[in-house]
């Protein structure tokens, strides 16, 4: 009499796991279940850390631009010591920009130290209706040497490299570039940076000379002109 209960009961556990066994691949486990809207939500995020990355520092919100990584290696007594050496544009697009670099023996953080640098190196460069350079520009470092021009409106940003990096951090929309002479990316921010430096708005000269600005543009009247120098953000 056992042995027939034992064979009588034995279909209904096999019939009990076969149940549970149903939802198999919905679970915490399944592709459809909550493991697979985690693994989404992980890729997600990855994709989240892009190099134009946008900040939000104290309130100001802030585009990150990762311009070049070098790897380097040091060989000690046990083999060698590899390094990371990170530069780095950050710019709140509307007439501020700086660049700097960093080092780590990883790559997360020496993007930080050189993003942190950059933050404290950010500059002023007074821009025409928030859009062009005012006028044209040359700068060289070591071996590097740039151009820079304004532009019409719907001209865009011809520039390549490290120098577009620059620009879209900066807020341009229209310029024109050239590099001769080396495609360091070092020397050639360092080239470009000096050119901006030199960049000066009607309304500053202005204010310099004690002339009006009217006097210096030399067209469309005193209030075009001061119209115009209001738009510049300086």
């Amino acid at each position: 009499m056992a042995d027939e209960n034992n064979q009588a009961e034995t279909p209904a556990v096999e019939a009990t796991g076969a149940e549970a066994g149903a939802p198999q691949g919905r679970g915490p486990r399944g592709g459809r279940g909550r493991g697979g809207e985690r693994g989404r939500g992980g890729r997600d995020g990855n994709r989240g850390r892009r190099d134009d990355r946008r900040n939000e520092d104290g309130g100001e919100e802030l585009i990150e631009k990762l311009v070049h990584i070098n790897r380097v290696s040091k060989t000690v007594k046990g083999g060698k010591r590899f390094g990371f050496a990170a530069l780095v544009v950050v710019g709140d697009g509307k007439g501020r920009v700086g660049f700097g670099h960093g080092k780590a023996r990883e790559v997360p953080e020496a993007i930080s130290k050189a993003t942190a640098s950059a933050k404290k190196a950010m500059v002023r460069v007074p821009l025409k209706d928030g859009r062009t350079l005012h006028h044209d520009g040359n700068g060289h470092f070591g071996a590097g040497r740039v151009t820079v021009r304004s532009a019409p409106a719907g001209t865009g940003i011809i520039a390549g490299g490290p120098m577009r990096a620059i620009f879209e951090s900066l807020g341009v929309a229209d310029v024109v570039t050239k590099s001769v002479g080396t495609s360091n990316p070092y020397n050639m921010i360092r080239a470009t940076f000096e050119a901006l430096n030199e960049q000066t708005s009607p309304k500053s000269v202005a204010q310099r000379r004690g002339k009006k600005i009217a006097d210096l543009l030399g067209r469309g009247g005193s209030q075009a002109a001061e119209a115009e120098a209001a738009a510049v953000v300086e």
